[in-house]
């Protein structure tokens, strides 16, 4: 067994996004693909020689595959240690916890998050740094400076190594150790909540539906829900990882965990329901007849979380994406304590969890988390909605009412508009951008446009600024509209559109979502000729 330098690369296009790199399949399958960005990887970070890595990722379709070029490429670049989940496999946010417990430089996660999986869908790989957080700015920007420069890679040259034992072993001078990918994170888990108080609330009769959508979470919530919790056998459902997610698309929104969403408005209800995305990272909350969007779940966790042991002390404060509503900040508000505006990505976070200045945080994209990680984490929102739900013994229906009726209703919604031309999706939000000095004053749909700007963040903590993160649009009267391109799609662009209006009128706050918004979904429309991507109306709506 020896060190190979393969002549190789670059590659175009390795740029990482807000989450890594993403493409299809079948281009990370193209030879020296993923070997090269790897090798940037090791170069952006002065090396892997005597690091210790962690490495896992969804089990989606080309995982094993690449966790073997992966451990064969550190083995040759000369790291020290690598912690690999049993069979490939590990959520995002236990990738996160394994960092932090270990003490570990880094960590590999192999996921293209809530896209779809298979040879002809997605594939992707980012890194993440040693607070366990993804890779911050300066980072990924190196990266690609990398990418657009190397010329071979490293890689050790012996057989493939079984992922399936757990143990120790040995790859030339470095330690391979495969890890149970669920253990670590449901100690950490009942560190945090009162696992007493919510099996006693499964025990009296407290009924859930757990849709894992054939994706990473599966082992998780069958071990937590069904075995530590006593949630009745098939509470979870799809829980099995497949490397195609079931032919499905592992986004947990209304539009791909339809059947959860038509079983908790049917006459079979259970009390609760939650989802979660391919990697773990994500969540969507449900009860009986209702459906919370993950900007109201946020809200809601934070004016409870103090119910949970792991925040029985309160809160330093809470943070929010820019296009998510503006419903924690009025809690936050209410609790005297701080709140933030960050852009898109949860690597904007990482700064004030590390400082000390937030306890949770939260993206209107489904992410929620806290300062037990430095990733989003799906399962973690579901267990804490159980835990405050076991204290107040509320139905999420009658939660919903009253957190509306104390601190008023932000209706919001999200409206995707998918695979758009990229040079479409470009000359849209283009035009906003030049227009944004003539708008305010402008009346839409019955709607005056008090102020606008293109979202611009200064770090509160390291003075670092990103520029161009969304467009928004402030009407008078408290309504919002935001646009923003998504950087997680590999076909095109995502255009997404964010839809807001505070309702305070007590009488109003159980309207249609979509009816409540209709002069703002109205006004974003004529503002951006909207028209012009002749798409008769959204591909998805949150």
């Amino acid at each position: 067994m020896t060190v190979r330098t393969i002549q190789a690369g670059p590659f175009e296009g390795q740029k990482p996004g807000t989450s890594g790199l993403r493409k299809k399949t079948r281009v990370f399958m193209e030879p020296g693909y993923v070997e090269c960005f790897l090798q940037a990887i090791f170069n952006s970070i002065g090396g892997a020689e005597g690091k210790t890595l962690v490495v896992g990722g969804d089990g989606r379709y080309f995982n094993r595959e690449a966790i073997q070029i992966i451990l064969k490429m550190a083995a040759a670049n000369g790291a020290a240690k690598m912690i690999v989940g049993q069979d490939g496999l590990l959520s995002t946010p236990a990738v996160s916890n394994l960092i932090r417990q270990r003490k570990a430089a880094g960590g590999l996660v192999l996921s293209a998050s809530h896209n779809p999986g298979g040879i002809d869908e997605d594939f992707g790989l980012k890194y993440n740094v040693s607070n366990g957080g993804p890779a911050p700015e300066g980072i990924t920007e190196e990266i690609f400076a990398q990418t657009q420069t190397v010329s071979s890679y490293r890689i050790f040259d012996a057989p493939d190594l079984d992922l399936t034992a757990l143990g120790a072993s040995g790859l030339g001078g470095m330690t391979v150790e495969i890890v149970d990918p669920v253990a670590d994170y449901a100690a950490l888990m009942e560190q945090l909540f009162d696992f007493g108080k919510i099996r006693d609330l499964f025990a009296g009769g407290f009924t859930m539906r757990f849709d894992a959508m054939h994706a990473v979470t599966g082992p998780y919530a069958k071990a937590i829900l069904e075995g530590k919790l006593g949630a009745e056998p098939g509470t979870v459902l799809n829980a099995v990882p497949s490397v195609d997610f079931g032919g499905g698309h592992p986004d947990p929104n209304p539009v791909w965990a339809k059947p959860l969403v038509d079983l908790v408005m049917s006459d079979q209800a259970p009390d609760f329901a939650a989802a979660s995305d391919g990697d773990g990272d994500r969540n969507m909350i449900l009860g009986k007849g209702i459906y919370v969007t993950p900007s109201d779940s946020l809200a809601v966790l934070a004016a409870n979380a103090h119910l949970a042991p792991g925040y029985a002390k309160g809160l330093a404060g809470v943070a929010r994406s820019m296009p998510t509503s503006t419903a924690a900040d009025r809690v936050a508000e209410a609790l005297g304590i701080g709140h933030y505006e960050t852009p898109t990505g949860w690597k904007f976070f990482g700064n004030l969890l590390d400082a000390g200045k937030v306890t949770l945080c939260g993206e209107e994209s489904a992410g929620t988390g806290s300062d037990h990680v430095r990733e989003k984490d799906g399962l973690w929102a579901v267990l804490l909605w159980l835990n405050i739900l076991a204290e107040t013994r509320l139905s999420v229906k009658d939660m919903m009412a009253a957190h509306w009726q104390r601190y008023g209703r932000n209706y919001y919604s999200r409206h995707d508009y998918e695979a758009v031309p990229t040079d479409d999706a470009n000359q849209l939000m283009d035009d906003l951008r030049a227009k944004l000095t003539e708008f305010p004053g402008m009346t839409f749909a019955g709607l005056t446009v008090s102020a606008c700007d293109d979202f611009a963040y200064l770090d509160p903590v390291d003075g670092s600024k990103s520029l161009k993160q969304g467009i928004r649009f402030l009407f008078e009267g408290g309504a919002r509209a935001v646009f923003r391109l998504s950087g997680t799609g590999t076909v095109g662009a995502t255009l997404r559109i964010y839809l807001e209006k505070l309702e305070t009128d007590a009488a109003k706050l159980f309207e249609n979502t979509q009816a409540a918004l209709a002069p703002v979904i109205q006004a974003a429309g004529e503002m951006s000729e909207l028209d012009r991507l002749g798409r008769a109306e959204p591909d998805v709506i949150t």
